[in-house]
């Protein structure tokens, strides 16, 4: 098994950002990415053999799953970390280097000697090149073992937490699995593009009409892994909704016929029609059918030109939204500058936890409503609300204002804070829609907090903080140290940046000046997204 010393050298900059100056050696051991600002002592010289060159070939084992999913592998001879995307564990295989960053190395697959333990047929023929979901040929069972096992070393060795603590005293609980492992996506986004992806053993598949009409090459589908301009066609996606596919197919069955005149957006030249393709999800809050909405984001507003591909989805019984955002930048966003309703309703709704929420096309919501319920009613049962109305809710990066509303009518008032202004705006007219008057939806920048932060809501008893994978900036983290709100619900979507904040939260940094004041009451890992390395947990603090 690897040891999380090699793994959390693989961790992202952004981990690193508020990591004190002055921590031991031994940490800046474990992690060059949680310690790259540390003035370690001097290393001890390794032969030049320790570092693998570039290009250079070495035969490995993958011993676990590290961040982005990449396997972990160790040079036998001097435990050097090798990273390797899409290696499993226990895959024995000849990978080529193809660069070194610090203390790890990169190489890509050449050959597998012997196939990894827990492989499985992946049931998607996109899978070996597409990079929405990498593990899906390690059976489930095996891919929450290791999601565990990251949660797991990164809780002792990046949040400082003591193994006895953690294993033994039962903080970390089991990762909670999702029953449902495809089609459990509420939102997906295609982009369009002049010339479609193709591994090198399709290059032979490109075609050309008998006028010398390219249009069959068009693209439209996911971005290639590490690409912003090549696009792999995608004409069925096993994570989005069985009616979101049929739209899907819908479009591609179509849309490429010259006749139509439709030019998909060059990311190069900054030419063309058709940028991308978003689909929605939701369900009628009275029969509980899926409604589908389609947003075609275009270069210009051009709705005469898009009318064949509205009447064509429109002819679905699901669909009861057709928008057009209109983004005339260079840039690769799917929000426009205008929108326009081409067919039926501006939104779809969509219940959780017993609310009604109002999802129109650029607003956020958890994009697995299934396991959304069961991340939820994980942060019910750690609020620990009384039920009486006497108690008081912050909710940081409170997004549409989904955590907060499910509490508030067991509360006396959630304040809420999030910096998107369109969120505030979903959030206050969610408040509405669900007859909710003691919810306060603020717009402002949690990373920019200064001494006047606090004197606009009185103290909490609960605080809720689910900010996005940077995790919490140092500002916050010091006035909730300041502030001393009894409990303490940290939901993260990155294990990485949540084990940083917990130790900051629960451990002194004399460097940073830093006392932490809370326990580490619980840490539950959720599985929202089956099939990729992401990973949530609900963390419970409470005041020592």
């Amino acid at each position: 098994m690897a040891s999380i010393s090699n793994f959390t050298n693989t961790l992202p900059l952004h981990i690193r950002r508020f990591r004190p100056s002055g921590y031991s050696s031994s940490l800046c051991t474990l992690s060059s990415s949680l310690a790259e600002d540390v003035d370690p002592k001097p290393p001890i010289p390794k032969p030049n053999s320790y570092f693998p060159k570039r290009g250079q070939t070495l035969e490995l084992v993958c011993e676990s799953l590290a961040f982005k999913g990449k396997g972990l592998c160790k040079i036998p001879e001097t435990g050097f970390v090798v990273l390797c995307d899409r290696a499993l564990p226990g895959e024995h295989f000849i990978g080529r280097v193809t660069r070194k960053k610090g203390n790890y190395a990169e190489v890509t697959k050449v050959k597998t000697i012997t196939p990894p333990r827990d492989i499985v047929d992946a049931p998607c023929v996109y899978s070996p090149y597409c990079g929405g979901c990498k593990t899906q040929n390690l059976s489930y069972e095996a891919q929450l073992r290791a999601k565990e096992e990251q949660v797991r070393d990164l809780l002792i060795h990046v949040g400082r937490f003591s193994r006895e603590l953690v294993q033994l005293h039962g903080i970390m609980k089991s990762i909670v699995p999702c029953d449902i492992q495809f089609h459990y996506r509420n939102k997906m986004e295609f982009s369009f593009g002049p010339q479609r992806w193709l591994p090198r053993e399709s290059l032979h598949e490109r075609r050309v009409d008998d006028a010398g009409n390219e249009n069959e090459n068009f693209a439209l589908g996911l971005h290639a892994p590490g690409f912003f301009d090549k696009i792999l066609n995608v004409d069925k996606c096993l994570l989005q909704s069985h009616p979101a596919n049929k739209v899907l197919a819908a479009i591609q069955e179509c849309w490429r016929d010259p006749q139509l005149g439709f030019s998909p957006y060059n990311v190069h030249s900054h030419m063309g029609f058709l940028k991308h393709l978003m689909l929605r999800t939701g369900s009628d809050v009275t029969t509980g059918q899926p409604e589908v909405m389609v947003n075609f984001v275009t270069s210009s507003y051009k709705p005469e030109l898009l009318k064949y591909l509205v009447d064509k989805v429109s002819a679905f019984p699901e669909v009861v939204s057709v928008m057009n955002n209109v983004n005339t930048s260079v840039g690769n966003t799917s929000v426009g500058e205008e929108e326009y309703t081409l067919y039926g309703k501006s939104n779809i709704r969509e219940t959780l936890r017993g609310l009604t929420f109002q999802i129109s096309a650029n607003s956020f919501f958890q994009t697995n409503t299934y396991q959304a319920e069961v991340l939820y009613k994980l942060i019910e049962d750690c609020a620990g609300v009384k039920g009486d109305g006497s108690e008081i809710v912050l909710d940081l990066f409170c997004g549409t204002g989904t955590i907060g509303l499910t509490l508030a009518r067991r509360v006396r008032h959630v304040y809420g804070y999030e910096v998107v202004p369109q969120a505030i705006t979903d959030a206050c007219l969610n408040a509405k829609i669900n007859g909710i008057q003691n919810a306060t939806f603020i717009q402002g920048d949690l990373n920019k907090i200064d001494e006047n932060f606090g004197k606009n809501f009185p103290k909490p008893d609960i605080v809720i903080s689910d900010p996005n994978r940077p995790g919490m900036h140092m500002k916050l983290i010091k006035f909730l140290l300041n502030l001393k709100a009894p409990r303490i619900v940290y939901v993260s979507c990155n294990p990485a940046t949540c084990a940083r904040d917990l130790d900051f939260l629960c451990h002194d940094v004399a460097e940073q000046n830093i006392k932490g004041c809370y326990k580490l009451i619980s840490l539950q890992p959720v599985d929202m997204f089956p099939h990729t390395p992401h990973i949530e947990c609900v963390c419970l603090l409470e005041l020592q």
